[in-house]
């Protein structure tokens, strides 16, 4: 069995002083996807860096405490051959995406641009976002293996994936602008594997504000995901959350593989 794990750390540096090695040493992923890391790689501490465990492997933003992606892979696990970005300067330059291919699929590992409180970076969120998928697509193509896409694209899909949808409809991560990109995706062949697996559950969410002890009280949203290709779906053996991990404004989120 393969265990994927995909989580938000909201800085890593932070978030290794929260728990996060205890975290890593009890689950114990295959593959371990980090966004918004917030560090370049000269600032992290030496088992960041050079893992016993897992090859690490890092794309950071020219902006300091900003962004970032990291990929953490087993050791006995077959080393990925793995890509820094998209090649494109405007989006490589934040540190958004880790590209990792392995003998049996694919994987994206992405940071997705926040659509700001005045909407302005919508339009670059929604480039961003549709590059990917292109570039997935293009892959899969051409290598002939399943596809993954995971990590933090800061959309909740539908009212189901957040506690309070009337009041959001305006705000960006609801707006029908992004939920729109996030059923073009499906259209396009990729499977939210948390919601066909759990089709109609309310209150599982991925991410809390800070404020108004939202968390505790569970007024959160779902914006955290992973996305596959229909090749891949007969694989998945489960997809959880682990919302009582703390460390962050995220919590982890668990694909299991047969």
């Amino acid at each position: 069995m393969k265990k994927l794990a995909s989580w938000n750390v909201n800085g890593l540096r932070a978030c290794e002083k929260k728990g996060l090695w205890q975290w890593l040493a009890h689950e114990q992923p295959t593959i371990f996807n980090i966004q918004e890391t917030k560090a370049h790689p000269t600032q992290l501490s030496t088992e960041l860096i050079n893992n016993d465990n897992y090859y690490t492997y890092y794309a950071s933003a020219e902006k300091k405490g900003y962004s970032g992606v990291a990929l953490f892979s087993a050791k006995n696990y077959p080393r990925p051959k793995v890509t820094i970005g998209l090649g494109i300067e405007e989006f490589d330059r934040e540190g958004r995406t880790i590209i990792a291919e392995y003998p049996e699929f694919i994987l994206f590992n992405g940071y997705f641009p926040n659509g700001q409180r005045d909407h302005g970076r919508v339009p670059y969120k929604l480039s961003y976002s549709r590059e990917i998928i292109q570039q997935a697509l293009a892959l899969k193509k051409k290598k002939k293996k399943p596809i993954i896409i995971c990590g933090d694209l800061n959309t909740a899909h539908h009212e189901i994936d957040l506690a309070n949808p009337k009041t959001n409809n305006k705000t960006t991560g609801f707006l029908p602008s992004e939920r729109e990109w996030l059923s073009e995706c499906l259209e396009q062949g990729f499977h939210d594997v948390f919601r066909e697996h759990h089709p109609a559950e309310n209150g599982h969410y991925t991410w809390w504000t800070y404020r108004g002890d939202c968390r505790q009280r569970n007024i959160g949203w779902r914006i955290d995901y992973f996305l596959t290709t229909n090749d891949l779906l007969k694989s998945v053996k489960k997809t959880y959350h682990l919302p009582q991990v703390m460390g962050s404004d995220h919590c982890p989120i668990m694909l299991e593989l047969k």
